[in-house]
């Protein structure tokens, strides 16, 4: 199956990323979000990110024209019903996901492949409110995805083999590596990622120690690039909330309970650098 035209569902931080590395791959890109103001806003944060990568020497300006010349926002969701490939990065709720996905399968030509940038929710089950679910795939990017290397390939029960190898190939062609995982809750990454950062909270809302100290024994001690508080602040703590959660109940373990402390930051809005505080605060 040849794949040309791709659609983003979700112009943030992860969506605007994805459409960043298709189209400096030299695919065709509609970027959708729910209103016309934040898909700009989406494809304004692509041209920043492109122009510091032309200041940098890692781009030609003719290339980073290019590129934004293959980017079309919208926040007509229409516009998305000739892509070949739809990729969905709306926010981490699943009947949220469920709604785009049963629109999806309505909108667009029967051989488009689906696919979500979940980050722990269930492929299978977003598969399941669609008629083509062997065409339904998990691809999870890591943040930030210019720069991450690594694509989670998640198969749903129903996924084919031509899907997952389109997929695949897809990944290796925009200069990722896909790594295949089963469909569990939080697959592989997450899974062991972010019990890590809980605990880490834990550590804080016990008093055994300060963010910073608890950053700074990880990167030191442990030889992380980034502590998992500062980290968590990156993903956004909201974000880090639903895995949690995804985690507890779906395996129905109390390893898995997040923080109280993680729930209160959440509660007042302090969810990372995107809002200014969490762990940490911003300028």
């Amino acid at each position: 199956m040849n794949i040309s035209r791709i659609g983003i569902i979700g112009a943030g931080q992860m969506g605007g990323g994805i459409a960043h590395v298709f189209a400096v791959h030299g695919f065709s890109v509609t970027l959708y979000d729910i209103n016309v103001q934040l898909a700009a806003n989406g494809n304004a944060a692509i041209q920043a990110s492109l122009k510091r990568l032309v200041e940098k020497g890692r781009l030609t300006e003719e290339a980073a024209d290019l590129t934004l010349k293959r980017l079309s926002p919208t926040d007509d969701l229409g516009q998305l019903r000739d892509a070949e490939l739809v990729i969905e990065a709306a926010p981490e709720q699943l009947d949220l996901k469920k709604r785009l996905f049963a629109e999806l399968d309505q909108l667009c030509g029967p051989h488009t492949i689906l696919a979500t940038n979940t980050s722990s929710l269930p492929v299978t089950e977003l598969a399941a409110v669609t008629s083509r679910a062997h065409r339904v795939i998990g691809m999870h990017f890591m943040n930030p995805v210019p720069v991450m290397p690594l694509v989670e390939v998640i198969r749903g029960l129903a996924t084919s083999d031509e899907t997952f190898d389109v997929i695949v190939a897809l990944a290796q062609a925009i200069g990722k590596t896909a790594v295949p995982v089963r469909d569990y809750p939080g697959f592989v990454s997450n899974r062991v990622l972010m019990p890590m950062i809980n605990e880490a909270i834990y550590t804080v809302y016990e008093g055994v120690a300060a963010p910073e100290a608890v950053d700074q024994i990880m990167q030191l001690g442990m030889n992380h690039p980034m502590g998992p508080l500062k980290l968590a602040d990156f993903i956004g703590l909201d974000t880090c909330l639903a895995i949690m959660e995804t985690l507890h109940e779906g395996f129905g373990d109390s390893k898995y309970r997040p923080c109280p402390l993680l729930r209160s930051y959440v509660q007042a809005g302090w969810l990372g650098k995107k809002t200014g505080r969490g762990f940490y605060t911003y300028s």
